[in-house]
């Protein structure tokens, strides 16, 4: 037997080990999805930069096609096509503040993946456990694709196609396909699929549960089976323009970037874009014919194409926009699809929030007024009424209210300035309100123009055939 298989087996035991108390078993959701023959035709890679303390151990393990920035240690486990971007972790000798304690870090954060099988899966932001505040960990878990854990340790866990779990310490859960959970600390919790979860204990709880029959159209698994559905089916329609990307050694921009944004090597730009000032474009992302304005970004695993993005527009990761024309500071949220299609626009106002995991599939034009709250499944105006509010008329909230499957109960206030203060994070850390005359403080767009980018290869031939050589790469001195 290979070593790849024995590591492979050994994550599968151990996943189900942890799961055994909800009696789930993850073999038939993994056994053939990654043809482990082919993982020694992939090459890792890795980036450097002088403004992210580099450290990363890589040892025992099958890193297919992933990517590595920040200080890391991935063990026993194996990674295909994941991203693992620790650009920003937190740093020696400053401070964590969570809730009413401050906590003094005597080390820099480290990102520590072991005996887990992460498939296409985004791994980013900084742990928010104030009990291993110095330790992002992800242990004895196996996500699916296009899964992301963001800022949310993992021990022996299960994450179906397209899940997230945001700024959450999770042990011993399953999170079921397209669903999307921050809710602090959870364990031995099975969450169906198509569920959008979003609960600060004594402030909010958001909950949205996607109808079952409706949601297998876009994204559904089955135990012995492929993910499927139109995300999935999207996603592929574009892959050879990302097989060309990652094939070439070396590549020119095809379009002129400014000095204060920044394009990623490995991200797809086709013609027709425009790209102004301050703009991040992530790993993966995908852009065609299409205008980011000042202060927007593209993270990893989007897709925006024929749409314009007025100005400090957030597309979180995975998220993706089609045929739609978003005014200034939009946010959307992760892994959500908005589907426009010629003659049929979406519109969204200035300053409207979409959550993290809404499909906007519609056949006719829909135009959203600015400050709203979108969320769910829209395809047509009923629909976009039903699950969708003004944000001045959810801050009046202070008890609870149902609207179709979403229920919401605490203070609306408080749920729009939580969010109102993540969007201007995101924005600030790329780097959107950086001014070149001002001094201001330079964020990832600046920053990434530094990015050198260096591969590595697996064990071609051979028992290690798909592993990795043990590596330690460490900066100079």
């Amino acid at each position: 037997m290979l070593e790849i298989e024995k590591i492979f087996k050994r994550i599968i035991q151990r996943v189900n080990i942890n799961l055994r108390d909800l009696a789930f078993d993850v073999s038939p959701f993994v056994t053939g999805h990654i043809d482990l023959e082919q993982m020694n035709k992939f090459y890792a890679f890795y980036g450097i930069t002088s403004d992210i303390p580099l450290d990363l151990k890589l040892i025992h393990s099958s890193l297919a096609g992933s990517y590595f920035l920040g200080k890391c240690r991935v063990t026993d486990s194996l990674l295909y096509k994941s991203d693992i971007r620790g650009d920003e972790l937190k740093r020696k000798d400053s401070t964590f503040q969570y809730k009413n304690f401050n906590i003094d870090l005597t080390e820099d954060e480290l990102i520590d993946i072991k005996t887990s099988a992460l498939i296409k899966t985004l791994v980013h932001n900084y742990s928010h456990d104030p009990e291993t505040p110095e330790r992002f960990f992800i242990k004895n878990t196996l996500s699916l694709d296009y899964a992301n854990i963001h800022g949310s340790p993992s021990d022996g866990c299960f994450l179906g196609p397209f899940a997230t779990v945001d700024l959450t310490t999770m042990r011993d859960c399953v999170i079921g396909a397209y669903s999307f959970i921050q809710a602090g600390e959870i364990n031995h919790l099975e969450v169906n699929p198509g569920t959008i979860w979003v609960n600060s204990p004594g402030q909010f709880n958001f909950l949205y549960q996607y109808p079952a029959d409706k949601l297998q159209h876009y994204i559904q698994v089955t135990a012995g089976g492929y993910p499927q559905g139109l995300l999935i089916d999207f996603i592929e329609e574009h892959e050879e323009s990302f097989n060309r990307v990652f094939d070439a050694a070396n590549l020119e921009n095809t379009i002129k970037v400014p000095e204060t944004a920044s394009l990623d090597r490995y991200a797809v730009v086709l013609p027709s874009t425009k790209i102004c000032e301050n703009v991040l474009v992530a790993q993966r992302a995908y852009l065609e014919n299409s205008y980011l304005g000042r202060g927007s970004n593209a993270q990893e695993n989007c897709f925006i194409i024929n749409s314009h993005l007025q100005g400090c527009n957030v597309t979180a990761h995975g998220a993706k926009i089609v045929e739609a024309d978003l005014q200034s500071n939009v946010f959307v949220g992760f892994n959500s699809f908005l589907y426009g299609k010629q003659g049929s626009r979406i519109s969204i106002g200035t300053g409207s929030i979409v959550m993290p995991h809404t499909i906007i599939d519609c056949k006719e034009s829909l135009s959203i007024p600015a400050d709203t709250l979108l969320w769910g499944l829209i395809t047509n105006q009923a629909e976009l009424e039903m699950n969708s509010i003004q944000l001045d008329d959810l801050r009046k909230i202070n008890t609870s209210t149902n609207q179709g499957n979403m229920h919401f109960e605490g203070h609306g206030a408080s749920f729009v300035e939580a969010f109102r203060h993540r969007v201007n994070h995101i924005l600030e850390a790329n780097g959107a309100f950086f001014h070149e005359h001002n001094n201001n403080v330079k964020g990832h767009a600046q920053n990434n123009r530094k990015l050198s980018l260096n591969t590595i290869q697996p064990f071609l031939f051979g028992e290690m055939q798909g592993v990795y050589p043990d590596i330690t790469i460490l900066p100079q001195g």
